[in-house]
């Protein structure tokens, strides 16, 4: 894998992430320890060490472990360890935009589409980071994204993921918007046209002044409408774009509530550099429950620890 390619792509981790830097970093300690957990099979050393770096600092690690013992550290784990825990320390190891890329990729592989996994990616990342994600893509699978997006959808549920894909942020006039949004429900089909066309193409501040517009104006609320007006695979996918214009953290916090270990997973590793911790706040506000109490319900041994590592802590 080329280091290089990676460089554009700068880890944006703050104060809403849960997995920061470890500060006393030695990478040549941590491989040293690597080796040797991977001999006993003691996944309890491997879980520490990889879930208390930044990725970062795991590519470092994987680079030093390959270097010191002429082996590839992911392909070690995968032969030490088994079951959902040897995927989520895959995953960790992965170069975010390399596991953007999978999550797409698998949303698409086999039969049928997971529609879902493909919305949650291209509605909460900007245009920017998409377009990182498409050469990503390219990259690993010697696929165009587009090509292949276009290959698992069609119709208007087609045009709304390209569109999403290629995100644009065009200056609009609110009142307008708003508008041509109203009129398009007035038919007595729906027309999603100008739906797709708003919806991905002004920036977060205006198409939550134009909602709220249509709310008012219709006395409903957004998602009511299009459940009302919309069916099928476009439904669902404006639906899950008004969600996230409105309050991504709200979204994710709801696709956690499922506790389906893929989708668990998915948005924890995603975010854990992030904004995770606004998506912890946002799941106690919804559920009543801190999501690391939800998970220690859920999971068990030391695939829980990993996942309670990269939760961080009780809200």
């Amino acid at each position: 894998m080329d280091p290089d390619y990676f460089k554009s792509y700068d880890m944006c981790w703050g104060t809403l992430g849960t997995v920061r830097p470890f500060s006393n970093f030695h990478q040549d300690r941590d491989a040293m320890e690597i080796q040797a957990a991977l001999e006993r099979k003691d996944a309890g050393t491997l879980v520490r060490i990889l879930t208390n770096r930044n990725n970062a600092q795991r590519q470092v690690i994987a680079k030093t472990f390959e270097e010191m013992t002429q082996k590839n550290l992911a392909a070690g784990v995968k032969k030490a360890l088994a079951g959902d825990l040897v995927t989520l320390l895959l995953e960790l190891l992965m170069p975010p935009l390399q596991y953007e890329a999978l999550r797409l990729q698998q949303a698409m592989a086999g039969l049928g589409t997971d529609e879902e996994t493909l919305l949650e990616i291209l509605c909460t990342r900007s245009g920017k980071h998409l377009q990182e994600i498409s050469t990503a893509y390219q990259h690993f699978y010697k696929k165009d994204l587009e090509k292949e997006l276009k290959g698992e959808t069609s119709g208007d549920f087609a045009k709304l993921v390209l569109a999403l894909l290629n995100k644009e942020n065009i200056a609009g006039v609110v009142q307008r918007d708003i508008e041509a949004l109203s009129v398009s429900l007035n038919g007595k089909k729906a027309d999603a046209g100008p739906w797709i066309d708003i919806l991905t193409s002004r920036d977060s501040d205006h198409l939550n002044k134009v909602l709220m517009g249509l709310e008012l104006e219709s006395g409903k609320m957004v998602d009511q409408t299009v459940e009302k007006r919309f069916t099928g695979d476009i439904q669902l996918g404006l639906k899950v774009l008004v969600q996230c214009i409105q309050n991504p953290d709200v979204y994710l916090a709801k696709r956690l509530t499922t506790m389906k270990t893929p989708i668990v997973q998915g948005i924890m590793v995603s975010h854990c550099e992030e904004d995770l911790l606004c998506i912890r706040a946002a799941y106690l506000k919804l559920t009543g429950t801190s999501l690391y109490t939800a998970l220690q319900k859920q999971f068990k041994g030391d695939h829980l620890q990993a996942l309670l590592a990269i939760c961080r802590s009780e809200d």
